[in-house]
């Protein structure tokens, strides 16, 4: 493999890697701060122990986010340096904000919320969880302006060959990433919701015949929280759904080539079908070859709302790209064998069509399964069959796969630009993938891309240890023990205990 291809490859791992904790961070801040706001509107003690279970899952899970977060910003710097240099008047504005702004508030909140138990009055601390949960939405917001404006590049001019800034505002109001963020948040709620189902169910499960006075204690503990999950679960596939067919609208627009691979549509189509699967080579020349099982006039109304509206397919659509962006790649010796050579304007088929059922796929699923936790669970029921709580934990794993794949397909999807060209943007603005490398050896790109999956690898054992540590300790590794119990532990002691 060469260098762009390497490069590619670790940029994807440790960004796929890292948004596997960013939604559950995001979504369960939320759940979370609602579950202590309960506790301090009506002092029931089920919402304290909910607060405070989740709660620690939610610290483990941040921890690991900031960890591998930090490697991404100096990605732009290790692989991607002509990319940050073409682009870094503006992405430098979204992602200082999100440092500065987002990400400093969230970490200063955090702080006053773990330590602050007993130590702050009640609605100050509760304050600190809601302005926690909100800087983790505002650092996911200008995260998403960011890439949204690599997708739909607005709000710059050209100043000696380089994009610049002319207004923040067109930025930060993008319509991609008006777009992006509602159905990337729904995305996040998806992932804690079905965190909450699946171990909150296991739970539950465990505790089916066990006595009010023994481990039945906590039985509400785990209905509530179940259920909640549930519930929530459900309203954000639906939001996901609502937010999802505005952005396939934006892609027809935007980026027609994107929608014509999500489909594998060779060919233009007047009116279009929705493809729902797909026997055969879906990469192949020859589109008679592959068999598709089809919505008919469906895809014409995801694109225009009427089902009429012609898509453009991608043997079409390689001759206006040609036309509007080149036949070949610069005779450059930076680009190394790409040189001169053709530009493949078709994404990798196979990934974005197949990448795109199975974002909409995981996602349904995983409202389906809170919607079986609800049914199953409904006016006090206690499942008991031992398929349960094993169906609710592989749930757990759904939404993450629905939100990895449909960013796989999202970024792949704009190949070969890394910045996509704007229809009705500024003429020239864009950039090749291939132009965004680093001038780095294969070896160097090697060493950094083992070393950086074998960390990966190493923190990933050490959270699943965590989470498991802890979603099996229960309640009762998070409440501080009944004061007959404390024997002589002093009052520091006690308090961070209950802090954790």
């Amino acid at each position: 493999m060469d260098v762009l291809e390497l490069a590619r490859w670790q940029f994807g791992i440790t960004t796929v890697y890292h948004f596997l904790m960013v939604p559950l961070t995001i979504g369960l801040s939320v759940l979370v701060a609602g579950m202590q706001t309960a506790w301090v509107r009506t002092g029931h003690e089920r919402y304290l122990k909910m607060t405070k279970f989740w709660g620690k899952l939610l610290l483990v899970n941040f921890a690991m986010g900031v960890v591998t977060g930090i490697v991404q910003e100096f990605q732009f710097g290790m692989s991607w340096s002509a990319y940050s240099r073409f682009v870094g008047d503006v992405f430098g504005a979204p992602l200082a904000m999100e440092g500065l702004v987002a990400f400093f508030v969230e970490s200063t909140f955090l702080g006053l919320w773990i330590f602050g138990w007993d130590r702050l009055p009640k609605r100050v601390h509760l304050a600190c969880a809601w302005a926690f949960s909100l800087a983790s939405m505002a650092s996911a917001y200008f995260i998403l302006s960011a890439n949204s404006w690599m997708q739909h590049p607005v709000g710059v001019e050209f100043v000696n060959g380089k994009p610049t800034m002319n207004s923040i505002f067109a930025v930060l109001t993008n319509n991609t990433a008006l777009a992006a963020i509602p159905h990337t948040l729904a995305g996040a709620f998806s992932v804690a919701a079905a965190f909450l189902v699946g171990v909150a169910g296991w739970h539950l499960w465990r505790r089916r015949s066990a006595s009010e006075s023994d481990e039945g204690v906590h039985r509400d503990v785990w209905r509530a929280s179940l259920r909640l999950g549930g519930w929530v679960g459900v309203v954000a596939f639906a939001v996901l759904a609502i937010t999802g067919d505005t952005q396939g609208k934006l892609m027809f627009e935007q980026q027609p080539m994107k929608m014509a691979s999500a489909e594998a549509l060779c060919h233009t189509e007047k009116p279009a079908s929705f493809s729902i699967l797909a026997i055969g080579d879906v990469a192949g020349a020859n589109c008679e070859d592959v068999k598709t099982f089809t919505v008919p006039a469906l895809l014409s109304f995801l694109a225009h709302n009427d089902f009429s509206t012609e898509v453009q397919g991608v043997e079409n659509l390689i001759g206006q790209y040609q036309a509007k962006y080149g036949t070949n790649y610069p005779n450059d010796p930076d680009l190394g064998p790409l040189a001169g050579q053709p530009i493949d304007y078709v994404p990798n088929l196979p990934v974005t069509y197949w990448g795109f059922r199975a974002m909409i796929g995981f996602g349904a699923i995983s409202a389906g399964i809170g919607v079986l936790a609800l049914w199953l669970t409904r006016r006090g029921r206690l499942p008991s069959r031992r398929w349960f709580p094993l169906l609710l934990l592989a749930g757990i794993a759904t939404p993450f796969i629905g939100n990895s794949a449909g960013w796989i397909f999202t970024e792949m999807g704009r190949q070969p630009f890394v910045v996509a060209p704007n229809p009705t943007g500024v003429e020239g603005m864009w950039m090749f993938t291939a132009e965004a490398v680093s001038k780095l050896s294969v070896g160097e790109v090697w060493t950094s891309l083992i070393s950086l999956t074998v960390l990966y690898l190493g923190l990933g054992v050490v959270e699943l240890f965590l989470m498991r540590k802890y979603v099996r300790g229960g309640i009762e590794g998070v409440m501080p023990p009944p004061p007959a119990q404390r024997e002589d532990s002093d009052s520091d002691d006690d308090t961070l205990s209950f802090a954790y």
